[in-house]
């Protein structure tokens, strides 16, 4: 680990990505910037003209459509550049002016929901039987009005959009004072050395085997957090009253439920989420008591959560290496799959290093007609290679999506969003399993397969249960100060984690440096996600070609089913509890199979 974070210009830049695919020349860019604007106008002419024939309807439609393709290559390109230098003032203007263009065509075109909505059944067929071109639109039109009784009239839905920035600004804050503002100390490790911490590097310094380290970077960076705890918890209850203002508006009887429906989910799968993860908390406290027994300590702090459980045994994984081996785990999705992950890699897809003032962690993103992009900090860990496949999935899925279908209705939803990233990891596991070469190094993957279960299952679960109890805190009227919030962080952190971890009390600040508490309700969606890719990576290795082609046709189905059903297209239903109770079944042999392991390490 270097002691000086790059500056970007000083990335190599076969590194980076080429944003150049989406705009060769910046002019490019200002000028449909202002198309943006132009095209929303046009179709603010046609309020109050929607019932007046199917072809009005159509046009009007046409020219959402272009104006989707123009926000989608505008935001993409602004924040994809943002996202690279936070502190970047220019591209931070982009940005700035992307979403207020973005905000106004919202508020411009807000009426066509609310006119969609009152036209009768019997007009919607007449305007179908003699407008053949309405057909591509048909899935949209049925989505709008499935969400019929939370709809508003076209001046409330104006309204309601001219307040979609501001609802923003609570995410936007965070983002600014985490990646471009907040400093963190050096710390010492056991030898004396300093090492700079950062958003970025404070997982791989809990994930050394110096535990004088560890134990030096949790408490410099969680101190650090907790300095800013008013601050946090400000930024925080912002954007839970958004929330509630929203689904008030909306008529919905929680934040929860329209965060939930507005992607086709009942709430009941959340619900039995919750129902199996208590039911197998059992399993989450094997899981702390082997890994307290393995790393040999007298007491498990949390600092002891991210270092691997095999003390003798490291792995360094160069980007190179986690290139080559990606291809050879996910080679039984087939030739056409590992083609294109070929080509990310050939034609800078990926912007691979940490660097100063970029953003932490990874995602993929990119552009409708241009093609995916992703975000890493790669950092050479074992963790980074299950990160480079996990947002190789998601580029994949938008891949497949994006060619079968049109941009109205390739956007998958968030539910289904994590399945085809666990999918590859699940792949990537069984792959560096098999081909271990010592049982010290079956015994690492079989710690990061464990690893990936606490993280996803149960950790995102507990995450999911701080925001449904701080949402609901705040409906029922309770304050969010930082002290509420900490006390319900800790109280959490010790159910899950049981009584072999000794929950430090600087552990209660965590909250406050989730990103995805700024999500509205994503996080229990990676937990039912990892569940399903368990079960549809089980069925790939199983029955091959006849599975992979179930899969695939999953992944190019966008937004054409509500999530639940195209789930069951990959052979998974989640209207049950039964892919999570068989996931976290399959996390008891992987306990198992690491006791058995101990005698031998």
């Amino acid at each position: 680990m270097q002691n000086r974070l790059p500056r970007r210009e000083e990335v190599s830049q076969d590194l980076t990505w080429r944003l150049e695919d989406i705009y060769e020349d910046e002019a490019k860019w200002e000028e449909e910037l202002g198309q943006i604007g132009e095209v929303a106008d046009k179709m603010a002419a046609y309020a109050g003209k929607l019932s007046e024939s199917g072809e009005t309807l159509l046009e009007l439609l046409k020219l959402d459509e272009k104006l989707e393709l123009l926000i989608d290559r505008v935001y993409g390109y602004a924040h994809m550049r943002e996202d690279q230098d936070t502190g970047n003032s220019k591209y931070q203007a982009f940005q700035q002016r992307a979403m207020a263009s973005l905000a106004g065509a919202s508020e411009k075109t807000a009426f066509i929901n609310p006119e969609i909505l009152l036209l009768s059944e019997e007009k919607l067929s007449e305007y179908y039987e003699k407008v053949p071109d309405l057909a591509p639109y048909k899935r949209m039109i049925k989505e709008i009005r499935r969400l019929k009784d939370h709809m508003l009239d076209s001046e409330k839905e104006q309204l309601l959009a001219s307040a979609q920035e501001l609802q923003g600004a609570s995410q936007k804050t965070f983002g600014m004072l985490v990646n471009a503002d907040l400093k963190f100390p050096s710390v010492k490790d056991s030898r004396g050395e300093e090492v700079q911490l950062s958003n970025g590097r404070f997982v791989p310094t809990q994930m050394s085997k110096d535990r004088a380290l560890r134990k030096a970077s949790f408490e410099a960076f969680y101190g650090r957090y907790e300095e800013f705890k008013n601050t946090w918890a400000a930024m925080y209850d912002g954007e839970v009253k958004g929330r509630i203002f929203e689904s008030k508006a909306r008529k919905y009887k929680s934040a929860f439920e329209a965060a939930v429906d507005r992607n086709n989910v009942s709430p009941q799968v959340c619900d039995n989420l919750f129902a199996s993860i208590h039911d197998n908390m059992d399993k989450m406290h094997r899981y702390v008591s082997l890994r307290k027994k393995l790393l040999g300590v007298d007491e498990l702090h949390m600092y002891d959560v991210y270092v691997a459980m095999i003390p003798k045994f490291d792995m360094t994984v160069s980007y190179e290496q986690a290139k080559e081996i990606s291809l050879k785990a996910l080679k039984p999705l087939g030739e056409d799959y590992l083609e294109i992950v070929k080509t990310a890699y050939d034609n800078r897809w990926i912007d691979v290093l940490e660097n100063e003032g970029k953003r932490g962690g990874a995602y993929s993103g990119g552009v409708y007609d241009v093609h995916p992009y992703m975000l890493l900090n790669y950092n050479d860990t074992l963790d980074d290679v299950f990160t480079l496949v996990h947002e190789m999935g998601h580029s994949m899925h938008t891949w497949y999506s994006n060619k079968a279908q049109s941009i109205i209705d390739a956007g998958y939803k968030i539910f289904v969003a994590e399945v085809a990233s666990t999918t590859n990891e699940v792949l990537l596991y069984h792959y560096m399993k098999d081909h271990a070469e010592s049982v010290q190094e079956k015994a690492y993957i079989i710690n990061h397969f464990l690893e990936s279960f606490k993280s996803t299952m149960f950790r995102q679960t507990m995450f999911e249960e701080f925001e449904r109890k701080t949402c609901e805190m705040a409906e029922n009227g309770s304050p969010l100060t930082a002290e509420a919030l900490y006390d319900v962080y800790l109280g959490l952190n010790r159910q899950y984690f049981g009584e072999d971890m000794i929950s430090d009390p600087l552990i209660g600040w965590e909250w406050s440096r989730i990103p995805h508490f700024y999500y509205n309700f994503y996080v229990y969606q990676y937990a039912t996600s990892f569940a399903a890719s368990v079960a549809i990576a089980d069925r790939i290795l199983r029955e091959g070609e006849s599975a992979v082609k179930k899969y695939k046709e999953f992944l190019a189905s966008g937004c054409t089913q509500d999530p639940v059903s195209l789930l069951k297209i990959a052979g998974v239903d989640l209207t049950t509890r039964e892919p999570i109770d068989s996931a976290l079944a399959v996390f008891g042999e992987a306990i198992s199979e690491m006791e058995n392991l101990a005698g031998e390490l």
